[in-house]
């Protein structure tokens, strides 16, 4: 007898995949997402691919972020402020969430045909890999040993982020 897969048993499988049940496999999730289109998007642009392709990964890097920085914003670091009691990557990280969403805001407003546009697209990539290895090496490390409910917290950001992506029709 052959069985099948609900849409919701994918579904679910899909949200373990995503760390639904840690804010810290989660968040990591996220970045190992955004980084991979990263790496995509210099492939393109290797390929010499053309701007649409381009252009349309781009966004799609613009729209992961896009939901990535609120979930960290108003749930996660909050959370994490109250744990670590004054702790300063707070306020580090989100100066860095400040510079990322100015380029997003670059890349949204310019055409893949601007000179210029893919080390553009670049720029983001690399600050965001500066903020992955401050958050895995430290802020992770700090908010676990301090006691913070990653699985609560996980849930929260989880729900957040459904939200956020349904806004931007984003999956």
């Amino acid at each position: 007898m052959a069985t099948s897969i609900s849409d919701d048993d994918e579904q679910n499988d899909d949200d373990q995949d995503l760390g639904q049940d840690d804010a810290i496999e989660l968040l990591s999730d996220v970045y190992v997402e955004v980084q991979q289109i990263f790496v995509d998007h210099d492939s393109l642009v290797d390929d010499m691919a053309n701007a649409a392709e381009r252009e349309s990964l781009a966004r799609e890097i613009c729209a992961l972020l896009t939901t990535h920085a609120p979930i960290e914003e108003e749930i996660f670091y909050p959370d994490a402020q109250q744990v670590l009691h004054g702790e300063d990557l707070i306020d580090l990280a989100l100066a860095e969430h400040a510079k990322a969403k100015q380029l997003m805001a670059e890349i949204e407003a310019a055409s893949a045909n601007e000179a210029g546009y893919d080390e553009r697209v670049c720029q983001p990539g690399e600050a965001i890999n500066k903020h992955v290895r401050e958050e895995e090496e430290s802020l992770f490390v700090l908010v676990t040993n301090a006691g913070l409910d990653v699985r609560d917290v996980g849930r929260q950001l989880f729900d957040r982020r459904e939200e956020l992506l349904a806004e931007l029709d984003v999956d």
